[in-house]
């Protein structure tokens, strides 16, 4: 870019992001709009026209001036380009990416074009398949302190990890909190994932679903299974709110659905979304049933039957009374699935394994037990605990 179109956009880049910008004004910008064009240097607008429109199927719009061309505008599948020449110096590398439907193209076919001017062109699959990395097991013992971490996340979220190795990739698990009471500045959206749900620890959340009837309030002690895809958006938050999300795999995709406007019109509870239902588990209407741990009953949300077996979120407390100092103690079980999550909601609760000896957390501590581990646990009273299991 030259040092003559340089100050102009600094100007501009000041105007757009001082104070006076608001939603009036963002407003009328978003009014005004046409369409938008992508801008790309080049040293040879003649070679570079060739090889966009005889190699990729652009088409141009517009080329200026005649008697010797230096600016042109192509367009083809939804794109605008703006090509300008300029001084070869002055002409950095460049990368467009296709979003193509590979099963369409001949075999044989390179994933990367190089165009002039160092010009890359990746075709890449617009629905690529979703990609699970293998578990890695161990044991995460995650502390709840004043000096816990908190990252700034999407829609102002703050986050807190629960999982830092991430199990190799596969798994997510995070403690979420909004602070201030009101709307959330969310927007309709869904996730490329295998396995989600999120937990409501205090607070309210008010959320509304693709085909799951209005809005409705998500309280402490509820979940929802937010099956892979379905669109969603957080509406508003209590004060103090906190949310546990566990996710797989750890990096997916959020993608924005803006065209669709929710509530949807149908309400359509028993519709499946990549072979699971959506799952709304109330905790005030909840039956609790004894568990096999010794000592605590359960309530389970419904998401096992959901996801056909893929997952169970369950939540224990421990039941009955008992003297001070004495202890529940479960008879020690073997887990073999693919990942075992703990996160206590209230009380003390105790960890016994052969394998790794004997762990204390308190309300707000959480840990991962790897797959083949014998354990039992061990509480006192007003135990509550929240366990997720693949």
């Amino acid at each position: 870019m030259s040092q003559q179109a340089s100050t102009p956009l600094k100007q501009s880049l000041s105007q757009l992001i001082s104070p006076r910008m608001n939603q009036t004004f963002t407003q009328n910008i978003a009014a005004s709009v046409v369409s938008v064009q992508t801008v790309l240097a080049c040293s040879d607008l003649n070679l570079s026209l060739a090889f966009l429109t005889q190699q990729l199927g652009f088409k141009v719009r517009m080329i200026m001036p005649s008697d010797a061309p230096s600016v042109a505008v192509l367009s083809a599948y939804g794109c605008n380009l703006r090509l300008e020449q300029l001084e070869p110096k002055d002409v950095m590398p460049q990368h467009l990416r296709l979003l193509c439907d590979l099963t369409k193209l001949p075999t044989g076919t390179p994933s990367i074009l190089l165009g002039p001017d160092a010009l890359v062109i990746e075709l890449i699959d617009a629905h690529p398949p979703l990609e699970v990395p293998e578990a890695q097991q161990e044991f995460v013992l995650t502390r709840f302190n004043d000096d816990a971490s908190w990252g700034l996340g999407r829609a102002g979220m703050l986050y807190r990890d629960l999982i830092p190795s991430r199990l190799g990739g596969r798994f997510v698990a995070s403690h979420l909190r909004i602070p201030n009471a009101g709307p959330v500045a969310d927007y309709v959206h869904f996730h490329r994932v295998r396995f989600q749900m999120i937990y409501c620890k205090t607070g309210w959340v008010r959320l509304v679903y693709e085909d799951q009837g209005p809005p409705f309030i998500l309280k402490a002690g509820d979940c929802v299974l937010q099956p892979p895809e379905i669109r969603h958006r957080v509406l508003e938050a209590s004060a103090g709110l906190e949310v546990i999300e566990i996710g797989c795999p750890a990096i997916h995709e959020t993608c924005g659905d803006p065209e669709l406007n929710l509530p949807t019109e149908f309400c359509r509870s028993e519709r499946l979304f990549h072979e699971q239902r959506f799952v709304h588990h109330s905790a005030q209407s909840a039956t609790w049933y004894a568990a096999s741990q010794q000592g605590f009953e359960m309530r389970d949300t419904g998401i096992a039957e959901a996801t056909s077996g893929l997952a169970s979120v369950t939540v224990l407390r421990s039941v009955g009374s008992t003297p001070l100092g004495a202890k529940l103690i479960s008879p020690v079980e073997l887990f073999e699935g693919e990942f075992l999550f703990f996160f206590v909601l209230d009380g003390q609760l105790l960890i016994r394994s052969p394998e790794l000896g004997m762990h204390s957390l308190q309300a707000g501590d959480s840990c991962v037990l790897p797959s083949g581990i014998a354990y039992a646990l061990e509480a006192s009273d007003h135990v509550e605990v929240l366990q997720v299991a693949l």
